[in-house]
């Protein structure tokens, strides 16, 4: 199921598969049933590696000391990270391009590059309790001397148990959006419950409760009311290397699942050789061919500089199908499996946990389709 890549973005595929495959993939199991957790040395020399590699820096500007690589390469990498579970391909934080356009000089210096080298790490508190297909943001911001004053509630603040600082979103008095960064040991910025979810991940999703959190105003990121024009740009990014996640998921899966049929004697016979098996698997290699194609189109729709709107509605589109997809393919991965597919040590079964929230954050299935038909509506079939 090849692609017509360029050497660049099949060179960034080769060392994202060798990283996955030699250093991340062996831990598994080790990591499912000791709460997400490798030792310390393994987790650090993973950070170390992924940094050396440049995946904390593909879509950092060149001016920056970045790589400044194409949509394409890193859709490319992170379709091959997707491949492991319980997401120790988390194990490096990202610098993304629209933050060096958000971000002053300040900032970018304490708070963004070092995202690249690893000496900080970035979580998001965005979702809010009552969050659905609208924004719905409550957290107030309201200027004080020097500052900002937050109060609010955050829910699913992925990685917050492992990172130093937010990007926080808050509404200013006037009914702006507004982006902060925000030091996560700032007083008044607790966490009020750590609920336990179906994956087994050593990033968390804690609810934090921000109560007169002090902000500089040194620390609110760019111009009045561009806050969530910010947060969408990060949203696009999201969500297009969650369809290569999905990508990557359902290459393994297809691939572990054909080799057990083809190696399950039944009664003289290969597994493989059920119709009702082989039709499994064909849907399946049919439908990852269909989201790849759409995932890297999408990618390289950004490379070409296409308008903005479009490539918006093409990273829902994306995202949508590739996650769906993931999730088909995993249901039919444990089916195959059968009872070996149900045990925790399989890796159809982790899959089948983790894939499920694909569907879920950074918009659900139901916001992408609205994301979708809004466009359709707006500018026609021709135009999305």
């Amino acid at each position: 199921m090849d692609l017509l890549l360029n050497d660049s973005v099949r060179e960034w595929q080769q060392k994202a598969l060798e990283f996955t495959r030699e250093e991340l993939i062996p831990w598994e199991i080790e990591a499912e049933f000791n709460q997400g957790l490798v030792p310390p040395e393994v987790s650090k020399r993973h950070h170390q590696l992924a940094i050396e590699l440049g995946f904390s820096k593909m879509d950092v500007p060149k001016q920056y000391g970045g790589l400044e690589l194409g949509m394409t390469e890193q859709v490319a990498v992170w379709e091959q990270l997707g491949k492991v579970t319980n997401a120790l391909c988390w194990c490096f934080s990202e610098a993304q391009q629209w933050m060096f356009e958000a971000c002053s000089e300040f900032q970018i210096e304490n708070y963004i590059l070092p995202l690249m080298d690893g000496r900080r790490k970035e979580c998001y508190a965005i979702t809010e309790a009552g969050a659905g297909s609208n924004e719905t943001i409550l957290t107030s911001a309201t200027k004080c001397d020097g500052g900002y004053k937050i109060n609010g509630e955050k829910w699913y603040v992925t990685s917050a148990n492992l990172a130093d600082y937010f990007f926080l979103q808050a509404i200013l008095e006037n009914g702006d959006h507004a982006l902060f960064l925000l030091d996560i040991d700032t007083p008044g910025a607790e966490v009020t419950a750590n609920p336990l979810f179906s994956h087994t991940y050593a990033a968390h999703h804690p609810t934090y409760q921000f109560t007169d959190v002090f902000v500089p105003e040194g620390n609110r990121i760019g111009a009045q009311g561009e806050g969530m024009q910010y947060s969408r740009s990060w949203f696009r990014h999201e969500r297009m290397m969650i369809a290569a996640r999905c990508c990557g998921a359902a290459t393994r899966l297809i691939a572990e699942a054909t080799e057990f049929a083809l190696n399950r004697d039944i009664q003289g016979e290969a597994l493989s050789e059920k119709q009702a098996i082989q039709f499994m698997l064909a849907d399946s290699a049919t439908e990852l061919w269909a989201a790849r194609l759409m995932t890297f189109e999408a990618a390289e729709a950004h490379d070409r500089g296409e308008d903005l709107k479009q490539l918006h509605n093409r990273c829902s589109m994306a995202k949508l199908y590739a996650s769906e997809m993931a999730n088909r393919v995993a249901d039919r991965a444990v089916q195959i499996f059968g009872g070996r597919g149900y045990m925790r040590e399989n890796v159809a079964e982790r899959y089948f946990r983790e894939l499920r929230v694909d569907r879920i954050w950074e918009g659900t299935s139901e916001i992408q389709r609205l994301i979708i038909a809004r466009s359709l509506l707006k500018r026609g079939l021709e135009e999305m």
